[in-house]
């Protein structure tokens, strides 16, 4: 009998499943050293069970399948705390590229996908960027126009967290609504994919970045500079300024457009461009009606 045990373990231990190699620092103990006994009535394949259940019943935590972290948000704002990471110049030749050619920012859109399989960026640097440079002019503004110190501090702030993210993040999730339930093409559409494909939210977001960018340099920058003529009285200032806001909230729309209709498996995403035709009616309609929105931003911000 104990002559079978032996050549149980002795299998055992080749197959992997004695319990000393599974629990590092638990010593093996020979039979008559403090080793279980079978009792009477288990013969050897009971006591090998017996191991193997035990073995079953403490798996080892590095076998332990990979969990699913849905879009990839919680290791973009790892990202974010980790500066040195961002790639900068990248980021500065698609702010260029979105002010010239928007179309080209997006052809690497699917390289992204066939490298990491994702349409959106992983990398925060666009958003951190644009975060800075619009706390940097709006602080400008709150120089220049601004009653006190508190209010341009409010100003700042605002103009970041609720006029960037906050409204970013809305019309983000509005987008991202949009295509997946109404502009995904259908099972007969030319483009063959293997699996279903879906709209990032993420990519959504990443979308309103890039649009958000040459509207800040327009309405953020240059009518700064051109706010002394934007601000006065007559017919010009508000028509130069109706211009500015027509030509910037229709560039915007536009950069939302090509951002959608860069993923092969939407379509009429023509509908992005609609906004343009009433923004286009609205900008002269505005400037007749007597209508300046340089004054009525800025009287939003500084009372």
């Amino acid at each position: 009998h104990t002559a079978n045990n032996a050549s149980a373990s002795n299998k055992l231990r080749t197959l992997g499943l004695v319990e000393t190699d599974w629990f590092p620092g638990h010593q093996s103990s020979s039979p008559g050293e403090g080793a279980p006994r079978a009792s009477a009535g288990q013969g050897p394949g009971r006591a090998s069970e017996r191991r193997i259940t035990s073995v079953g019943m403490h798996p080892s935590k590095t076998s332990e399948p990979h969990k699913y972290r849905g879009t990839g948000m919680p290791h973009y704002v790892r990202r974010l705390l980790k500066w040195r990471q961002m790639d900068m110049e990248y980021t500065i030749w698609q702010m260029y590229l979105m002010c010239s050619n928007p179309k080209l920012v997006y052809r690497h859109t699917m390289y992204r996908k066939q490298t990491k399989n994702q349409w959106a960026r992983d990398d925060p640097a666009f958003v951190v960027m644009t975060s800075v440079l619009v706390a940097v002019v709006s602080a400008l503004y709150g120089v220049f126009y601004s009653h006190g110190v508190r209010q341009a501090a409010w100003v700042v702030v605002r103009a970041v967290v609720v006029d960037y993210i906050l409204v970013g993040v809305v019309i983000a999730t509005a987008c991202w609504l949009l295509s997946n339930r109404f502009l995904r093409a259908g099972p007969g559409h030319s483009h063959s994919h293997a699996a279903e494909q879906r709209v990032e939210w993420l990519y959504a977001f990443d979308v309103h970045c890039n649009s958000f960018f040459p509207m800040f340099v327009a309405l953020y920058a240059v009518q700064l500079v051109l706010s002394p003529i934007l601000l006065a009285t007559g017919l010009v200032p508000r028509l130069l300024s109706c211009a500015l806001y027509c030509g910037s909230l229709s560039y915007y729309h536009y950069c939302q457009f090509v951002g959608f209709n860069a993923l092969p498996f939407l379509d009429n995403t023509v509908l992005f461009l609609y906004p343009i035709a009433a923004i286009a009616l609205a900008a002269p309609a505005a400037a007749l009606l007597g209508f300046n929105p340089t004054r009525f931003v800025l009287g939003i911000y500084f009372h």
